[in-house]
């Protein structure tokens, strides 16, 4: 079994760094969680895989989520935290 990319230790480190959902007024699907959509950003990040390619047993919906939250993050300036936190 492959070693997991995203360990419950370095979820507690990172997990601070992440703000929190704000609410929808409009309402729609509930947000994938932050630990699985970073699952799947790492996922890609190491196999290089297409982010249409992700794999649905990942649990984060699909990779444009994964995608479009990796762009926010990037977008805040939070990414680069984190990124720092996965190094360190």
């Amino acid at each position: 079994m492959a070693k997991p990319q995203l360990t419950d230790e370095l979820w507690e480190i990172i997990k601070p760094l992440l703000t929190s959902e704000k609410p929808r007024p409009k309402g729609g699907l509930p947000r994938v969680p932050d630990s699985l959509a970073l699952k799947g950003i790492l996922f890609i990040a190491r196999t290089g895989t297409a982010w249409e390619l992700l794999p649905p047993e990942l649990g984060c919906e699909s990779g444009m989520t994964c995608w479009r939250r990796l762009r926010d993050w990037q977008v805040s300036g939070l990414w680069q935290e984190v990124w720092k936190a996965i190094l360190d």
